[in-house]
């Protein structure tokens, strides 16, 4: 998509949209950018401006969302071509995300929408409170 887009190909950028393929939940920019770190294996380690200049690029593109939980902290997370999607659990005390995906909240939530008569694109429950480890 990026290339029919007219954007060149970069290592930073390839680099990092492999590393958003295998999470399964959102990270911070300076979560991706330790994690490249790690995984580059002593080649050159991929920029601060580069992580943020690619994850504006990817969310202009549709191809990653922006998460905004309340918390100050902003994440990425990969959007799935499918619509496939999940929710979050965020700890108020350490700041841990956990992704949960609920049948029944989704079809509550869609029921939601026709009783009120709205057409949803889209929707984001995150539910905060205390983790197990904090409580």
């Amino acid at each position: 998509m990026l290339q029919r887009a007219g954007h060149q190909k970069g290592a930073a950028r390839d680099t990092l949209i492999e590393l958003l393929s295998r999470e399964h939940c959102a990270l911070t920019a300076l979560e991706i950018e330790e994690r490249l770190r790690h995984d580059r294996d002593g080649t050159r380690p991929v920029a601060r401006a580069s992580v943020y200049r690619v994850l504006e690029l990817l969310q202009e593109h549709g191809l990653v969302s922006r998460l905004d939980l309340g918390d100050g902290i902003t994440r990425y997370e990969v959007i799935d071509p499918a619509g496939e999607h999940h929710h979050h659990m965020l700890c108020d005390q350490c700041g841990r995300l956990v992704p949960f995906h609920d049948p029944a909240l989704e079809r509550s939530i869609s029921r939601l929408a026709t009783r009120l008569g709205f057409d949803t694109t889209d929707h984001e429950v995150t539910l905060r409170g205390s983790c197990t480890n904090c409580r």
